[in-house]
């Protein structure tokens, strides 16, 4: 995941308190049995858990993980892997989320994680000290990058780093003076507020406006929207909360400050429609970033995606981000069964996974891919450095000719801290 797309977790992280965990349990039963010669031998059923946010601030967003995790195990079930799978609450809390991990090892006795949440960091010691496999998302910290036992399903950055893929996509869209927010407080988001700075610069666009320190989860934008319409900004990047930024775009426009394309991090598919027509109105013609092919390039994968979810969650609308990650991050679980061969232990799935250098998340990076191997973290964002990007627009988000995705590359020589 690139680090504008981390930013909201981490935001989330910071602003978490030490609210008490709770954890529960759920399985799919599989609608077939696994089949000789599959990773898993016949007959064996592997039980993995899952940690996520179902309570606290994350919550929000990280709600709609269970359902992704069905589509997968449902997808699962078709290749012939048996998958139980024991869902823990992280709570949005450091504590929760050890305590939950605690719960999985020790009680569920899980064979491995998949880790969705924006406090996977307090629990990865715990885990890496098992040796218990780690498959998921890395929205939460570094962890990712170093720990031989986790692998993330959208890729493993340095966020200090910068790459030129922000800078080509304002370039494309004409914006010639960018403005960038971020939150102080959260690491991430004020290094992607930079990074993105710097890789406008690159691409020979002024940075008209660029605050990395504003308080976190504030919608107190009037003097910003004055200091931007002063900067004479046509372009924006918003490392924050949505109501951050939609408070913005809103405050610009009744300063009569219209960009040419203003860029968020979140919110794509069902996090936005979920907001109803408030939220669909202050996102008009706002660029979203997503992970993975969206819906609307209708590939076979998406369409898979969305037929999974649809039969084995019971989901009919938009698949929200987080729908993403779970049901990718079952199908990675899957990719190192499978390379692990019949019977796998846990240290030989570990091993097996970081020799998986091509994995294409179940086809929805399109024809580019990502490296689990420990060498390779750190070097590139996403998938081989592509994003791809929508614009809201009436009710529907659009595909946007000539970034999707948008690929780009690491700038030599810079970086941000």
């Amino acid at each position: 995941m690139p680090p504008w797309a981390a930013v909201v977790a981490a935001a989330l992280l910071a602003a978490a308190c030490g609210s008490s965990s709770k954890s529960g349990s759920s399985s799919a039963p599989p609608s077939s049995s696994p089949s000789s010669g599959s990773g898993a031998s016949a007959g064996q059923t592997i039980t993995i858990g899952v940690l996520t946010d179902l309570t606290g601030l994350a919550a929000s967003t990280e709600a709609s993980v269970p359902q992704g995790i069905k589509a997968g195990v449902g997808e699962a079930s078709q290749e012939g892997y048996t998958i139980k799978y024991v869902v823990a609450d992280a709570a949005t809390s450091p504590t929760g989320a050890l305590q939950a991990a605690e719960k999985l090892v020790d009680q569920d006795h899980v064979f491995g994680v998949i880790a969705i949440s924006a406090l996977t960091f307090a629990a990865a010691n715990f885990l890496m000290a098992h040796d218990i496999p780690v498959v998921g998302a890395a929205i939460d910290g570094p962890e990712w990058v170093t720990a031989k036992n986790m692998f993330s399903i959208d890729g493993t950055e340095d966020f200090t780093k910068v790459y030129d893929v922000a800078g080509q996509f304002y370039k494309m869209e004409g914006v010639t003076n960018l403005a960038a927010l971020g939150y102080g407080i959260t690491p991430s988001s004020a290094l992607s507020t930079k990074d993105t700075a710097v890789s406008a610069e690159v691409a020979g666009i002024k940075v008209g406006y660029l605050n990395a320190n504003f308080p976190f989860g504030s919608t107190n934008v009037g003097p910003v929207a004055l200091a931007i319409k002063s900067a004479g900004s046509d372009g924006m990047y918003t490392g924050v909360e949505t109501s951050t930024s939609f408070a913005l775009i809103t405050a610009l426009e009744q300063d009569g400050v219209h960009m040419k394309a203003a860029l968020l991090p979140i919110g794509y598919g069902g996090d936005l429609l979920s907001g109803g027509p408030a939220a669909e109105q202050a996102a008009q013609g706002v660029y979203f970033i997503v992970d993975y092919e969206p819906a609307e390039m209708h590939t076979a994968a998406t369409e898979r995606f969305q037929a999974a979810l649809k039969r084995y969650a019971g989901v009919t609308d938009d698949a929200t981000f987080n729908e993403y990650l779970a049901y990718v991050s079952v199908d990675g679980f899957v990719a190192g069964l499978k390379a692990a061969g019949p019977n796998p232990t846990q240290a030989g799935f570990i091993n097996a996974m970081s020799g998986i250098t091509d994995y294409n998340a179940a086809g929805l990076f399109g024809d580019h891919s990502i490296s689990f191997a420990l060498s390779a973290r750190g070097q590139t964002i996403g998938a081989d450095n592509c994003e791809w990007i929508t614009q809201f627009s009436g009710s529907m988000f659009h595909l946007v000719p000539g970034a999707d995705p948008i690929c780009g590359s690491l700038v030599p020589g810079k970086t941000v801290s």
